[in-house]
């Protein structure tokens, strides 16, 4: 593949993105009420601003493709764990930055190594890339999150215990606090006000955030709305359990950051180093891939990354510990 067929290739997908937009602007919009009200009840990031609005208006192709994958599973997942990592996207836009980092990558891997398989390997990494991002987003997220939780229960049960309502303590919680643990609130606390149920608004935010200690709490909330009982007691005691487990998640990874470090660094080690051979001797590399050696050089490769990926998973299984 020469750098002509990669400028064709390129300009025929600018050409078909262009198409289908103009296609696309004869086609009626979504009111911005309905938009907004159908978000809500779905759990998902509503934004107010007048400016993000007209561009949520203006993206014709991704307001087509959200319409055409609306209702499905694919899309419902994507929406999850894009409200989960707290993104600002819509599922057919995520879809966009996949295909756009699958072309750059392998754009970029093509001019590096001028050769078609590290161009396919590129192209490989970039499906992944936005994946990872938003994994780790969601993870730190939720970390987050989770050490704020006992804050957040030693304020609701102080409110309580001065005479607010439930809605009243989860106000307090999304001024008071700081973030991601007021936005989620806040959410909340606009869902309820819309008109949707307590019972409803919780189940979004447990969507929202996959913590096993929040679905404690709300489990506690429902059951004391359908039986009674003392609420402030109750989660008087979950924040107990809870501030002595992110106590005792603190220490052990603290004891098991050598062995994390020690996994990332082993399984680095191979990737930098052929990466180092192939920018000084590119030939010797090379010999892998040649008609006379690829039969023997391509297992080996692939045996080499296999070796790597289970190595590195077994290590990160042997270091997390569930509490």
């Amino acid at each position: 593949m020469n750098p002509q067929t990669v400028l064709i290739i390129g300009g025929g997908l600018g050409l078909l993105l262009l198409v289908v937009g103009l296609a696309m602007t004869f086609l009626g919009e979504r009111s911005v009420v309905e938009e907004r009200l159908g978000r809500y009840a779905e759990g998902q990031v509503v934004s107010t601003s007048g400016d993000e609005a007209k561009k949520q208006r203006g993206s014709i192709i991704a307001d087509y493709l959200e319409r055409a994958g609306e209702g499905s599973d694919l899309f419902n997942n994507l929406s999850r764990d894009l409200a989960r990592a707290d993104l600002k996207l819509r599922p057919a836009e995520y879809i966009a930055v996949i295909v756009i980092s699958i072309v750059a990558f392998g754009v970029i891997g093509f001019i590096i190594s001028k050769s078609l398989i590290f161009a396919v390997l590129g192209m490989i990494l970039g499906a992944f890339v936005p994946r990872m991002y938003i994994k780790r987003q969601e993870k730190s997220r939720l970390k987050k999150f989770d050490n704020q939780l006992s804050d957040m229960l030693n304020l609701m049960v102080n409110g309580l215990r001065a005479g607010f309502s439930t809605l009243q303590a989860m106000e307090a919680v999304s001024r008071e606090l700081p973030k991601p643990i007021n936005e989620e609130f806040h959410r909340v606390v606009q869902e309820m006000q819309l008109g949707i149920m307590m019972e409803d608004a919780l189940d979004h935010l447990l969507r929202r955030i996959n913590s096993e200690d929040l679905d404690l709490v709300i489990t506690a909330i429902n059951v004391q709305r359908e039986v009674g009982g003392n609420l402030a007691e109750i989660l008087d005691s979950i924040s107990f359990t809870i501030r002595e487990r992110v106590r005792i998640k603190g220490e052990i990874q603290a004891l098991t950051a050598q062995g994390r470090a020690t996994a990332w660094v082993i399984s680095a080690m191979p990737i930098a180093l052929t990466a180092l051979l192939f920018l000084i001797n590119r030939s010797y590399i090379m010999q892998f891939f040649n008609p006379e050696t690829r039969s023997c050089g391509i297992p080996i490769i692939v045996l080499a990354a296999v070796m790597i990926i289970t190595g590195f998973i077994a290590t990160q299984k042997i270091v997390d510990i569930d509490i």
